[in-house]
């Protein structure tokens, strides 16, 4: 075991303790921020050490440390914390992600009331998905998945005044539930097959060959069980509804959602328990996987078309998040693990990056977030407008610079070879034109045309908030060049095999394809959307179409007319059985208590109390009575004495 994975613990206490002390000790503004960003660079050199110590060993190295939790009777409950690639990699996007997140937050909330609370809630964020990379039992994973849901309540709710605020925290929270009720049954099914949720433990772990063997053809529920967990947090569908309505929330913590710590957690799981789902595999296909196939072909391209008919600047995004979470998991269900990983490590550096740079432009414009009431902001935001053109580039997938796009081609080629279907490569292609389509649709009503907005003097952010957003794109353009398929070092690095260099590999025949379909969504949406105004063009040539797409396929109203109905159906139905059968009960009981006491009370007072009072009565009277021969005159006793003699006597004569 390496000396450093005995302290991994301390990567997310660093942002813990800063919350425990903002939250309990600190009331300055300054004080709180450099506690918040103090905690957050400790986490990021911390990870960069961690991240040291991985690659400096042979790849596919992995190191943990276990130790027994607490003890059931004589059963230990045994967690731990895991250093391997996948871990590193996690630990040095989250930290340094959540670290500009932190700073261009300084500038964003400035003027918010309650500043220090906001800052205690972040850092609780990040410490909680910081906790849940290093995990090396499902046990522990699993609390720190539920820490990360509290947080995103707490947070998509902060500004609780707002009912919309308050609905869209209890939405997410309450529909992530329901995934984590499933996933909590996976870990009792794993737990009672295998007798243990440590992932590595010296070949007794659960996801190494011995325990696979045992855990057996309960693998496939278990994998079922446990990605319905992933599909709540990574808002794939059919849970995905929750994801756009946590726009609601501070712009920055959209970002930190979308970008490095909640819905992240859901593929992370998907890929830390591969092995799980991937027992018993034939020809690459199982029935665990197949289903995650099918579930991420569906959200990616659902949300795709959804963000075509969006006009909220941060909702746009939102869905674009849900769409790539679906690629992701595509890349997962067809084997391509370490292409899924690169690209979540790379959408999480654009989306940040996107988020921060809408919040700048919303921040600019007077809180506009209605992207038909902006545009032209290219001139007056310029910094804005280069930093979001980088982020929505690497999104679309433009070749050659931009990290979104080799990471998709590496996601394209794994489903191509796929055996179980040629169907999700060709709707993965279909995705990558919506993609760059609707991207360049936001583009062009934000930032070109003319302005169109209601606030007076929109403005460049100030520079602690564009400071991030150039950090942000340096690093997306720099994760662009590690990412090149010429010298795969991240991929291998992942799969633990060697990266020889081969430029030959910057000219295969799928980057063509994806780099044609990138180009026509840019030019259709370009020339769609030139003159961009209040009506949306694809409303004016299919209106049908588009309020289908604008109403988001009417998907809560269908919850609302089904599971919400059914659910408002059976609450009324076990209202009306409390209230007539438990509560009727409950009453005719008291009744009858009552009558009993009445009773009780009336044989009480008119036969117990009657009789006692009178008998008492009398013996005062007789008693008073008897008295009256006592009186204490040796005479008056001579006189009785002499009378009772004298009756004997005539008794006794009488008698004989």
């Amino acid at each position: 075991m390496n000396p450093i994975v005995q302290y991994l613990w301390t990567i997310p206490a660093a942002p813990l303790v800063a919350s425990l002390l903002i939250l309990c000790l600190v009331h300055n503004r300054r004080a709180v921020i450099a506690l918040a960003i103090t905690g957050q660079i400790c986490a990021l050199i911390l990870a960069v050490v961690a991240f040291g110590c991985s690659i400096v060993h042979a790849p596919g190295w992995r190191s943990f440390y276990n130790f027994a939790w607490f003890t059931v009777g004589e059963i230990p409950v045994r967690i731990g914390w895991l250093l391997d690639p996948l871990t590193a990699v996690m630990l040095l996007m989250i930290a340094l992600v959540s670290l500009c997140i932190f700073v261009f937050s300084v500038g964003y909330m400035s003027e918010e009331k309650n500043f220090g609370r906001f800052f205690a809630q972040l850092s609780f964020f990040s410490a909680a998905m910081l906790g849940l990379v290093i995990a090396n039992s499902l046990l522990n994973l699993f609390v720190c998945w539920e820490l990360v849901g509290l947080a995103s309540y707490l947070l998509i709710g902060f500004w609780i005044e707002k009912p919309s605020a308050a609905a869209a925290a209890r939405k997410a929270f309450i529909t992530t539930r329901i995934g984590d009720l499933f996933f909590f049954v996976g870990l009792l099914l794993l737990y009672r097959a295998s007798g243990t949720v440590v992932f590595y433990d010296n070949g007794s772990g659960c996801l190494e060959p011995k325990e696979l063997l045992v855990l057996g053809s309960g693998a496939t529920a278990v994998a079922l069980l446990i990605f319905c967990g992933a599909i709540g947090k990574s808002g794939q569908f059919p849970l995905h509804v929750w994801l756009p309505d946590a726009m609601e929330g501070p712009t920055p913590v959209s970002a930190l959602i979308h970008a490095a710590t909640m819905v992240a957690a859901g593929v992370f799981l998907v890929a830390r328990v591969y092995p799980i789902f991937s027992f018993g595999m034939v020809h690459g296909v199982t029935l665990a996987l197949s289903v995650v196939v099918w579930v991420g072909v569906v959200t990616a391209l659902m949300a795709a078309l959804i963000a075509l008919g969006q006009n909220d600047f941060k909702r746009i995004l939102a869905y674009s998040t849900v769409s790539q979470l679906g690629l992701m998991m595509v890349s997962l269900g067809v084997g391509g693990v370490a292409a899924g990983i690169m690209h979540l490590l790379a959408h999480g550096f654009f989306k940040a990056l996107l988020f921060l740079d809408s919040g700048s432009v919303i921040h600019g414009c007077g809180n506009e977030q209605d992207i038909r009431k902006m545009g032209g902001l290219r001139r007056i935001m310029p910094v804005t407008f280069a930093t979001y053109g980088v982020g929505m580039m690497a999104l679309s997938g433009v070749p050659l610079v931009f990290s979104g796009a080799w990471t998709k081609e590496e996601i394209l080629s794994a489903t191509q070879r796929w055996p179980g279907s040629a169907l999700p490569y060709y709707l993965m292609l279909l995705g990558v034109f919506f993609t760059a389509l609707y991207m360049t649709r936001q583009m062009m009503y934000v930032f070109f045309g003319s302005y169109r907005g209601a606030s007076k003097n929109p403005h460049e952010s100030p520079k602690i908030m564009t400071v991030p957003l150039t950090v942000l794109a340096t690093c997306v353009v720099f994760f662009g060049l590690v990412l090149t398929p010429a010298w795969p070092w991240l991929e291998k690095y992942l799969t633990g095999e060697s990266a020889p260099i081969d430029f030959q590999k910057l000219i295969q025949p799928i980057m063509y394809i994806s780099f044609l379909l990138v180009i026509g969504g840019m030019s259709a949406g370009a020339w769609m959307y030139r003159n961009a105004g209040e009506m949306d063009p694809l409303q004016r040539w299919a209106p049908a179409l588009f309020g289908f797409i604008e109403s988001k396929m009417c998907i809560d109203e269908l919850y609302q007319k089904s599971v919400l109905a059914w659910s408002i159906s059976a609450a009324r139905g076990i209202a009306w059985i409390d209230r007539q059968v438990f509560d009727g009960s409950a009453r005719f009981v008291v009744s009858i208590a009552e009558r009993l006491a009445a009773f009780a009370l009336r044989c009480d007072e008119t036969g117990i109390n009657h009789s006692v009072d009178n008998g008492c009565l009398l013996t005062r009277q007789l008693g008073s009575r008897f008295s009256l021969w006592h009186s204490g005159q040796i005479q008056t006793y001579l006189r009785a004495l002499c009378l009772g003699v004298l009756l004997l006597l005539i008794l006794y004569v009488w008698l004989v």
